[in-house]
C-alpha cells in the first residue's frame, strides 16, 4: 500500500472564506497564490467547475477569484480550490428570509411552507383530524389559539454549535393532537452513523417507551449527507407535559439540546368541555366510580375503566368527533407468534428488545398450571453471538427425564456446545458461543408436555476499527485503499462518488479481503479515478480521497557527442523514466529513417539510434524528442578522417578449409555432450593474428568450456561437451598487414528432442480411450520418427509401456484398460538420437461406455405450442456419473435433429416450448456421461402439436363444502383447484353481485384460484359463488363464509325478586349476537362495599336464574355478559337496582379454640446431592429444608466453617438453601455439610464434591 501523503507547505497565501447570501444574489470567492501563473482549480461537490452563465472564474497574475451568479437554494453545498497538491474547502449558505405575521406550521423542509387561510380573531378553530405527523417540533393542527405564543422554524440564524445543524425547539400542543420534534446532524464529517438518544427529565429514556403515544424514526439524505431523527408524539395527554432532552454521539464527539414540550387542555365552544365527554371512569377502593382527573392518568392505567358519556348527552344531542384510528402495538404483539416480535418492534420503532419482551410478559395473561412443569420457558431469550445463553425451568417431579429439542431436533452432547445440568427439580440448557445457527426455537419434553421459546441472536454490528486515508498518487500507478473492521469475514460495500464499485472485465477495480483487513486496489489510475472513496458496513463507514497528478517524464541518461572513423559504428543512447513513452529521432531537424546502415530500437526505458559503416555525410547534429512532452535531448556527431601510410606489399593471409561456406554439406555435425575440435591450416607474412566470432561476439579461452589457440601454421579451435547453445556460424578472421581472410564454418549441434507437450483425451470406451498429442516444439536436429506411450493407474507409481517398436502418428488407441479406473498417458518423442525425456502426464481419466437408452419415454401434456415429456432412468448407467440428458425433436420425414434446449437437465421431465401449432413433430431422449451420448429413446410415433380440450371441472376441498367461519379481522385465503384444457375463465361472484377489489383479492392459475382477504370483516359473510368456463362448457361451485364477531351486552337485566338469601334475576338476549348463535352467559355479583365481582355462573342457557348463598346485610349489584363462539361479549348489561340483604335477629357467638403449638425441629425435606464438576464454571450445591422458628443454616467444607469466605454465597429462599462455588478449582472438592439449628432441633446433611480438569 502506498504511503500516506505527507503534509505539505500550502500553496495559498490568501483562502476563500464561507459565506452566507440571499436566493437571486451574486456571491465573490476569491484565493491568492504564493507562486502566480499557478494553474488552480474550482470544485462543486468533488467536481470540477468550468465557466458558464452560472459560475465566472478569472486569474490575474496570482489573484484567482469564483463568481456564482444568480444563487439558488441547490447552490448551498460545498466548494474547494485546488493548486497542486493544497486543497482548502468552503461553504455557501443561504441565508432565510424572515417571515412577517403569524407562524404556520412547519414541515420537515424549511424551504416548503404551504399557504393557509388566516381565521377571523375571536373564532377558536375546532378541533380537527391530526395530520400526518411529519412536523418539525410544532402541533399539526391549524394555527396557534390566540393568546398562546407562536412556535416558529428553526432558528438557523443562531450559530450552532457541535454536532447539531438543526436542534429541536420547544412547542406547545392541545390534548389529543400530535406534535414532532425534528434534530439534524449532518454526516460529512463523521465516520459512522451518530447516535441520537431522547430523554424526559433528566433520566428517562424514551426510547423503551415507544408504542401507542410515541415513535421514533429516523432516515439519511444521500445527496446532502445529512441525518434527521424525529420524534413524534402522538394524541398527547396532559402529563406529557415537561422538559425534554436529545443527545448525540459520534465516536469522541458529543452534544445536547434542551427543549420543553407544554400541554393544553382542549378547545371549548360556548362553555362546552368535550374533555368531559372522554373521561373514563376508574373504580376507587370504596367501590364507586370516580371520573378521571385531567393530568392525572399513567401509562398503567390509561386505558382502564369504562368511557362515559353522560355529560356529552346532557349539554347536547349531537357532536360529531372526528378520531383518527389508532394502532396499539401491545394488542398487536399480545397476538402474535414469538418469531414476529422482531419484525413488529422494527416497523413500530421500538429499539429496547429487551424492555418491551418485560412489559410483554406483565400484560400475558396467567397461564394454566402444569402437572409437568413448575415454571416454563420464558416466551424468548436474546443474546449476542459470541455469548452464552443460559435456558432454566423447573420440573414438578424431579426424577422426571428431559428432552431439549432445536428447531423440533433432539439436541445431543456435542463437545462443550451444550451443556445439560440437573439441579434438585431445576433443570438448565446452557449455550456456549451462540452463533446465527442458535437462532431457533426451542422445546423442552416431559413425556407428552412441552414448554417453548425462542433465542435470538444478535449479530453486532461491523466497526470501522482502522479508517480510509487520502492519497495522492501520479498518473499511471497502482493504488491500495485498505481498512481494518472489527470482525473477520465481514461484508464491505465500496464506493465512489456515491456509486458502487464492481468487477469489471477490464479488471480496474479488485477487492481483497484478509481476515478484519480489506483491501481496494485500483490498478493503472487516470485523472477519471479521482474523487471520494467511501467503504461501508452495517456499523459505519469511512471516508478518503484520491488525487492523481500527471508524471512529470525524467531523463536518466541523455545522448553524447561522439567522434568516429570511417567504417565505424556510432551509437546515440538514451534512457528516460516511462517505459511506454515513445521518441522520434532527427538529423539537423529531419526526422531519421531506420535502412540497412541505420536502426533504431526502444527497449524499455532505453531509446538507441545505430549507425553502421559511418560515413562522412552521416556527421551532423543528431536530436531525440519524446513524443507527447515539450522538450529535446541533442547531440553532434563528428567524423574523423584517417590518413594511410604507404605499406610495402607483403605476403597476404590465406586459410586453408576445405569445409567453408553455409551448406547443408559443409555443416559439421556433433552430437550434444561430445568435444568438437577444429585444427585451421593458415598461410601468410608476417605471421597473421587470428580471431574466431560467433555473430558479433569474439571468442577468447576465457569463454568456459570454449577453448582458442594459435600455433604456427595452424589456428585451433575446441568446443568441450557441445551444448545446443553452441549451435551456429563460427568465423575465423587472419590479419596481417598485407590484409585478411576469412571463413566460416557452420556447426550443428544434435540431440534428443524435447518432451511433447500433455497429452488430450479426445474420449473414451469401457476399456478403451483415445489419446492425441502435438510434435515436440525442438525435434533435437534430427527428424522425430515415432512416439512410446505409457500409462499408469491414477494411484501407482509404475507405468507400463504400450508400444516397443516407434509408433508414427501422433493419435493412439489405448485398450485392455478397466472400466471405472482412473489412468494417465505420458508420451516419448524418439528421433535418431534417442528418446526424448517423458511429457506431463495427461489428466486423469476413467474409461466408461455409454449408457443403455432412457426407457419409458411418454408424452404426459400437449397444447397448442407446448409438449411435456417424461421418461425414466436408463437400467444401465455404469460407473460413470449420470451428467443429464439431451433432449431433441425434428418434423415428421426430417433426418434434421433440433435440440430443445441448450445444455443437459438432470431432471426426467421437461416442457418444450414454442412449437408449431399443427404440425407432425417426433421427439428423443438421450442420457449422456463422460463417454458420451446414449443410445436414442424415440416416441412410437409422430406427435401433432395441438392441446386436447379438457372439460372444466371444480374440485371444492373437503373442507369448504360445509360453511367456513372466521373470526372477525382474520385472514381468509380460500384455494380452489380446477382442471380444464384450454385455460378456462374464471369468475367470482358473492351473492350474485361482482366482488370489491379493494377488499377481495382474485388470482388465477392455470390448476387453481385464490379468494383472499386480508381482514375479514362482518359484511365479507355471504355465498360466495366461483364459474370456470371453457367457450360454452362451465362448472358452478359454492363456498358459504360466516364472519362472526363478539356479542353485544344482554339488555334489561332486572331484580325480580328478593327472599331470604336468595334473588331472582332476569334479562333479554343481546341486540347483535355477533352473527351466531348465544351459547350461554356468565352472571357475576359485587358486594357494593368492596366493588369485586366474583362469578356465580358460567355458561348460562336461560334468560333468568336465582342467586342465592349471599350474605345477610350486604347490598349487591349484579351485571350479566354474553358468550357466543368467539367469547364473552366486551360489555356486560348491568342491573339498574341493587338487592339488600336483610338482617335478622341472630347473634354470633364466636367459639374458643386452644393455641396449637406450631414449633417444629429442623428436618431437611431434600438432602444435598453429590456432584461432579469442571474446573473453573461456578456450581451449586441445593437442599430444602423446614422448621419452626426459622432455623438458623451454617454451611461447613471438611467440618470447617465457611460462612464468611468470599468465595462462597449463600441463598435462602422458602426453605430452599442454595451454596454456590464460583469458579472451583480442584481444590475445592470435598465434602460439603449444611446445618440447620433452632429452639426445637437441629438437623444435618451432607455431599460430596468432586472438581474435574478441564479436557
Amino acid at each position: 500500500m502506498p504511503e500516506p501523503t505527507k503534509k505539505t507547505v500550502s500553496a495559498f497565501t490568501k483562502k476563500p472564506k464561507n459565506q452566507t447570501a440571499e436566493i437571486g444574489a451574486t456571491v465573490i470567492f476569491e484565493a491568492e497564490t504564493e507562486k502566480p501563473d499557478v494553474k488552480v482549480r474550482w470544485q462543486r461537490d468533488s467536481k470540477d467547475i468550468s465557466s458558464s452563465y452560472k459560475y465566472t472564474i478569472s486569474a490575474e497574475g496570482n489573484m484567482h477569484s469564483l463568481t456564482i451568479n444568480n444563487i439558488a437554494q441547490e447552490d448551498a453545498v460545498g466548494y474547494a480550490v485546488i493548486a497542486g497538491v493544497s486543497k482548502v474547502k468552503f461553504e455557501l449558505k443561504i441565508k432565510e428570509s424572515e417571515v412577517k405575521g403569524p407562524q404556520k406550521a412547519v414541515s420537515p423542509d424549511p424551504a416548503v411552507a404551504e399557504p393557509k387561510s388566516e381565521e377571523p380573531k375571536g373564532t377558536p378553530s375546532a378541533p380537527t383530524e391530526s395530520s400526518a405527523p411529519d412536523t418539525s417540533g410544532t402541533v399539526s393542527d391549524g394555527i396557534a389559539p390566540e393568546g398562546l405564543p407562536e412556535i416558529h422554524q428553526p432558528d438557523t440564524r443562531q450559530d450552532l454549535t457541535g454536532l447539531f445543524t438543526e436542534k429541536p425547539q420547544s412547542g406547545e400542543v392541545n390534548v389529543g393532537e400530535n406534535i414532532t420534534f425534528v434534530a439534524r446532524v449532518c454526516g460529512e464529517s463523521l465516520l459512522k452513523k451518530p447516535t441520537v438518544k431522547w430523554f424526559k427529565g433528566k433520566w428517562m429514556d424514551l426510547a423503551s417507551k415507544s408504542g401507542k403515544h410515541l415513535q421514533l424514526k429516523e432516515h439519511y439524505d444521500r445527496n446532502t449527507k445529512v441525518y434527521t431523527f424525529e420524534m413524534h408524539i402522538i394524541a398527547a395527554k396532559g402529563n406529557f407535559a415537561g422538559a425534554y432532552r436529545c443527545e448525540v454521539s459520534s465516536k469522541d464527539k458529543f452534544d445536547s439540546c434542551n427543549f420543553d414540550l407544554a400541554v393544553h387542555e382542549a378547545r371549548t365552544t360556548d362553555g362546552f368541555d368535550i374533555r368531559t365527554a372522554f373521561r373514563r371512569t376508574s373504580i376507587s377502593a370504596g367501590g364507586k366510580k370516580k371520573m378521571g382527573e385531567p393530568g392525572s392518568s399513567t401509562d398503567a392505567g390509561e386505558d382502564s375503566g369504562e368511557l362515559d358519556f353522560s355529560a356529552l348527552l346532557k349539554k347536547r344531542e349531537a357532536v360529531h368527533v372526528s378520531t383518527e384510528s389508532e394502532v396499539d402495538v401491545w394488542e398487536i404483539l399480545q397476538k402474535a407468534s414469538p418469531s414476529e416480535y422482531e419484525k413488529i418492534a422494527f416497523q413500530h420503532g421500538i429499539t429496547d428488545l429487551r424492555g418491551m419482551l418485560k412489559r410483554l410478559k406483565k400484560m400475558k395473561k396467567e397461564e394454566k398450571k402444569s402437572a409437568a412443569f413448575l415454571r416454563k420457558l420464558d416466551p424468548a431469550y436474546q443474546v449476542e453471538k459470541g455469548h452464552k445463553i443460559k435456558m432454566q425451568i423447573e420440573v414438578a417431579n424431579p426424577d422426571a427425564e428431559v428432552k431439549w429439542l432445536k428447531n423440533g431436533q433432539e439436541i445431543h452432547l456435542t463437545g462443550s456446545k451444550y451443556i445439560f445440568e440437573s439441579v434438585g427439580n431445576k433443570r438448565f440448557l446452557t449455550i456456549n458461543n451462540c452463533t446465527l445457527a442458535d437462532d431457533a426455537a426451542y422445546t423442552c419434553m416431559i413425556g407428552e408436555e412441552k414448554t417453548i421459546t425462542e433465542l435470538f441472536v444478535k449479530e453486532p454490528p461491523v466497526l470501522i476499527v482502522r479508517n480510509l486515508e487520502d492519497q495522492m498518487v501520479m498518473k499511471g500507478e497502482r493504488v491500495e485503499f485498505e481498512c481494518e473492521v472489527s470482525e473477520e469475514g465481514a461484508q464491505v460495500k465500496w464506493e465512489k462518488d456515491g456509486v458502487e464499485l464492481t468487477r469489471d472485465e477490464s479488471f480496474k477495480y479488485r477487492f481483497k479481503k484478509d481476515g478484519c483487513k480489506h483491501v481496494l486496489i485500483i490498478n493503472d489510475v487516470t485523472k477519471e479515478d479521482c474523487g471520494h472513496y467511501r467503504v461501508k458496513t452495517n456499523g459505519g463507514q469511512s471516508l478518503a480521497e484520491l488525487m492523481v497528478q500527471e508524471k512529470q517524464l525524467e531523463v536518466y541518461q541523455s545522448i553524447a557527442d561522439l567522434t568516429v572513423k570511417a567504417k565505424d559504428q556510432a551509437v546515440f543512447k538514451c534512457e528516460v523514466s516511462d517505459e511506454n513513452v515513445k521518441g522520434i529521432w532527427y538529423k539537423n531537424g529531419v526526422e531519421v529513417k531506420a535502412d540497412a546502415r541505420t536502426h533504431i530500437t526502444h527497449i524499455g526505458r532505453i531509446h538507441k539510434l545505430t549507425i553502421d559503416d559511418v560515413k562522412p555525410e552521416d556527421e551532423g547534429d543528431y536530436t531525440f524528442v519524446p513524443e507527447g512532452y515539450a522538450f529535446n535531448l541533442s547531440a553532434k556527431l563528428n567524423f574523423l578522417e584517417v590518413k594511410i601510410d604507404f605499406v610495402p606489399r607483403q605476403d597476404p593471409p590465406k586459410i586453408h578449409l576445405d569445409c567453408m561456406g553455409r551448406t547443408a554439406e559443409s555443416t559439421i555435425l556433433v552430437v550434444a555432450g561430445n568435444k568438437l575440435r577444429l585444427d585451421v591450416p593458415i598461410t601468410g607474412d608476417p605471421a597473421p593474428i587470428v580471431v574466431w566470432t560467433k555473430g558479433e561476439k569474439v571468442l577468447t579461452d576465457s569463454d568456459g568450456h570454449v577453448h582458442v589457440e594459435s600455433t604456427k601454421g595452424h589456428c585451433i579451435f575446441t568446443i568441450e561437451g557441445a551444448e545446443r547453445q553452441d549451435e551456429g556460424v563460427y568465423s575465423v578472421i587472419v590479419r596481417n598487414p598485407a590484409g585478411e581472410d576469412t571463413a566460416d564454418i557452420n556447426v550443428k549441434v544434435v540431440d534428443v528432442p524435447d518432451p511433447p507437450e500433455a497429452p488430450r483425451i479426445l474420449s473414451v470406451g469401457e476399456d478403451s480411450c483415445i489419446v492425441q498429442w502435438d510434435p515436440p516444439l525442438f525435434d533435437g536436429g534430427q527428424p522425430v520418427i515415432g512416439y512410446v506411450l505409457e500409462r499408469k493407474k491414477k494411484k501407482s507409481y509404475r507405468w507400463m509401456r504400450l508400444n516397443f517398436d516407434p509408433y508414427k502418428e501422433t493419435t493412439y488407441e489405448a485398450k485392455r484398460m478397466i472400466e471405472g479406473v482412473a489412468y494417465e498417458m505420458r508420451v516419448y518423442a524418439v528421433n535418431a538420437i534417442g528418446m526424448s525425456r517423458p511429457s506431463a502426464a495427461s489428466q486423469p481419466f476413467v474409461p466408461v461406455a455409454p449408457t443403455s437408452e432412457p426407457t419409458g419415454l411418454c408424452v404426459e401434456d400437449i397444447s397448442d405450442t407446448t409438449i411435456s415429456l417424461k421418461w425414466r432412468a436408463p437400467e444401465r448407467i455404469g460407473s460413470a456419473e449420470l451428467e443429464g440428458y439431451g433432449v431433441e425433436y425434428c418434423k415428421e420425414g426430417s433426418d434434421e435433429w433440433i435440440p430443445a434446449f441448450k445444455g443437459l437437465t438432470e431432471r426426467t421431465s421437461v416442457i418444450i416450448r414454442d412449437l408449431p401449432t399443427g404440425e407432425k413433430m417426433q421427439f428423443r431422449v438421450r442420457a449422456y456421461n463422460m463417454a458420451g451420448p446414449s443410445p436414442a429413446a424415440t416416441l412410437q410415433q409422430a406427435v401433432t402439436i395441438r392441446e386436447i380440450m379438457q372439460r372444466p371441472k371444480i374440485w371444492v376441498p373437503r373442507n369448504l363444502r360445509q360453511t367456513l367461519i372466521k373470526k372477525v379481522g382474520e385472514m381468509i385465503n380460500l384455494v380452489i383447484p380446477f382442471q380444464g384444457k384450454p385455460r378456462p375463465q374464471v369468475t367470482w361472484t358473492k351473492n350474485d353481485e361482482p366482488l370489491d377489489p379493494k377488499q377481495v383479492s382474485i388470482r388465477n392459475s392455470d390448476t387453481d384460484t385464490i379468494l383472499f382477504i386480508r381482514r375479514s370483516e362482518r359484511k365479507d359473510s355471504g355465498k360466495y359463488d366461483v364459474q370456470v368456463q371453457i367457450e360454452n362448457v362451465e362448472d358452478r361451485a359454492s363456498v358459504n363464509i360466516q364472519i362472526v364477531d363478539l356479542p353485544g351486552p344482554p339488555q334489561n337485566l332486572k331484580v325480580i325478586d328478593v327472599w331470604g338469601f336468595n334473588v331472582a334475576l332476569e334479562w333479554k338476549p343481546p341486540k347483535d349476537n355477533g352473527n351466531c348463535d348465544i351459547t350461554g352467559y356468565t352472571i357475576q355479583k359485587a358486594d357494593k362495599k368492596t366493588m369485586e365481582w366474583y362469578t356465580v355462573f358460567e355458561h348460562y342457557r336461560r334468560t333468568n336464574c336465582v342467586v342465592s348463598d349471599l350474605i345477610m346485610g350486604n347490598e349487591y349489584v349484579f351485571r350479566v355478559y354474553a358468550i357466543n363462539m368467539v367469547g364473552l361479549s366486551p360489555e356486560p348489561c348491568l342491573s339498574k337496582d341493587s338487592a339488600y340483604i336483610q338482617k335478622t335477629g341472630i347473634v354470633y357467638k364466636p367459639p374458643s379454640y386452644k393455641e396449637h403449638d406450631f414449633s417444629e425441629a429442623p428436618k431437611f425435606t431434600h438432602p444435598l446431592v453429590s456432584r461432579s464438576v469442571i474446573a473453573g464454571y461456578s456450581a451449586t450445591l441445593s437442599c430444602s429444608v423446614r422448621g419452626i422458628p426459622k432455623p438458623k443454616i451454617t454451611w461447613y467444607k471438611n467440618k470447617m466453617d465457611i460462612t464468611n469466605e468470599a468465595k462462597y454465597r449463600m441463598f435462602s429462599n422458602q426453605g430452599v438453601l442454595t451454596l454456590e462455588i464460583r469458579k472451583p478449582c480442584p481444590f475445592d472438592g470435598g465434602v460439603y455439610m449444611c446445618k440447620a439449628i433452632n429452639d426445637s432441633g437441629e438437623d444435618i446433611v451432607e455431599c460430596k464434591l468432586e472438581v474435574r480438569h478441564r479436557e
